[in-house]
């Protein structure tokens, strides 16, 4: 085979190939035997006919089409990976000619990783919050603890907020009901905002084995097109009122909920938490920020194929969740308002913002010629194998050492990056 030229042009490659007559003949014949059971030729039953038969009742370049995909892939190894380029993405056949002698001329399009000019990655600076619980913010998590042991009683007197009332409802439209307004036993807790504004502040003031009707308006921007802004009525029986009792903050209250004997005991361990919550989350938040430093401060030209390929990956990754819910993705859009493709769109962004980063990212680790250790991999592989329960040589099977090694590299990158980073005072809003 032989490579006439090779044109880069930004991160698209074009590359000009003569095939021997030799190899091109082989595929044709790899061709012509997949292909003559589907073919059919008077006289012959299918796939008995001869290749020239077919041939001179098709035209001679019957096979051509399927004879290239047949040894592209070979020719797209020698002509373009052994050459040390790197490529994303599917490569295309742009243009393709058998000359008279038989040799086979290829223009083969393909788009390149990018090239990344750096900017600034050393001594970056970013805000980072100072850590500081408050005495509230222990107060807050000492509520939230007693109330997920507080008791929920019935009770005799009418509903008010943060009440837990049994309900059978109906909503009416022109006196008409309408698909998903109606329920029975449903259990509603007042002041959580669960149903349209205006619903549940109705029901304050009423007892159980009343009935009353509700007069409502649909919100302007409801998503179903039909009820948004309209007025409707709401058939409401309650059946029950209950309480929420919560207990006392005291001792008993931490045996109650931890291992503690003592509500101070407690106290000090929520504090310490919330402590070390804030530490992570601070940590988190400055990195975040200086990955965007690094990022927007280098320049970087991304390959259309690089950003599709991370949108139908985060597509995939949610459309698994959903499924796992009992929902598809189509469904999902549609329940926000949209289809398919204007979800992608609304991902877009996002993916080239990680595409981008990834890129940058691997570019530092080029630079500052970082390695990834065989001690590192082995025990990625391990953490691995404990994380899915899974025998680490199936891990090793799974996952390719290559793809791990530019994870751990790309980490490495990034802690570099944190080590040298400079931690400003937040600007005050």
């Amino acid at each position: 085979m032989n490579v006439k030229s090779a044109n880069r042009e930004n991160n698209k490659l074009t590359v000009h190939v003569e095939v021997e007559k030799e190899v091109f003949e082989a595929g044709i014949s790899k061709a012509y035997l997949k292909n003559r059971k589907y073919i059919a030729v008077p006289g012959f039953r299918k796939g008995k006919a001869p290749r020239k038969m077919i041939e001179n009742l098709y035209g001679a370049q019957v096979f051509h089409s399927d004879a290239v995909e047949e040894i592209f892939p070979d020719v797209f190894r020698e002509a373009v990976l052994d050459q040390g380029w790197k490529t994303v993405g599917q490569p295309s056949v742009t243009d393709m000619n058998v000359r008279e002698d038989g040799v086979l001329e290829l223009t083969i399009e393909t788009e390149l990783y990018p090239e990344v000019e750096l900017g600034q990655y050393k001594g970056v600076e970013a805000p980072k919050t100072a850590v500081a619980v408050t005495d509230e913010q222990v107060e807050a998590e000492l509520d939230r603890k007693a109330n997920e042991v507080a008791r929920i009683v019935t009770v005799e007197r009418p509903a008010q907020e943060g009440d837990t009332v049994v309900i059978d409802y109906k909503g009416l439209k022109d006196g008409v009901a309408f698909d998903g307004g109606s329920a029975e036993g449903y259990e509603l807790r007042l002041g959580s905002h669960t149903f349209i504004p205006g619903f549940e502040d109705q029901i304050i003031g009423v007892s159980a084995g009343e009935e009353k009707d509700l007069n409502i308006s649909f919100p302007e921007d409801y998503h179903a097109k039909e009820l948004a802004g309209a007025p409707v009525v709401f058939q409401v029986k309650v059946h029950e009122v209950k309480e929420t009792q919560v207990p006392a903050k005291d001792d008993e209250l931490a045996k109650d909920v931890s291992e503690f004997d003592t509500l101070e005991e407690l106290r000090a361990d929520i504090r310490k938490n919330l402590e070390q919550k804030q530490h992570e989350d601070a940590d988190r938040a400055f990195e975040s920020a200086l990955m965007e430093k690094v990022s927007e401060a280098a320049k970087v030209e991304l390959p259309a194929a690089m950003v599709e390929d991370e949108v139908n990956t985060e597509l995939q990754n949610f459309d698994y969740q959903l499924r796992s819910q009992g929902m598809s993705l189509e469904q999902y859009s549609k329940m926000l308002g949209g289809d398919l493709s204007g979800f992608k769109n609304s991902i877009r962004p996002s993916a080239e913002k990680q595409v981008r980063l990834r890129v940058v990212l691997n570019a530092i680790a080029e630079a500052e010629k970082i390695e990834a250790t065989e001690e590192d991999l082995n025990a990625e592989y391990q953490k691995l194998a404990e994380q899915y329960g899974m025998e680490i040589e199936k891990i090793k099977a799974a996952v390719p050492a290559e793809d791990i090694t530019t994870d751990l590299k790309v980490r490495k990158a990034r802690d570099l990056i944190v080590a040298q980073a400079v931690a400003t005072a937040p600007v005050e809003e």
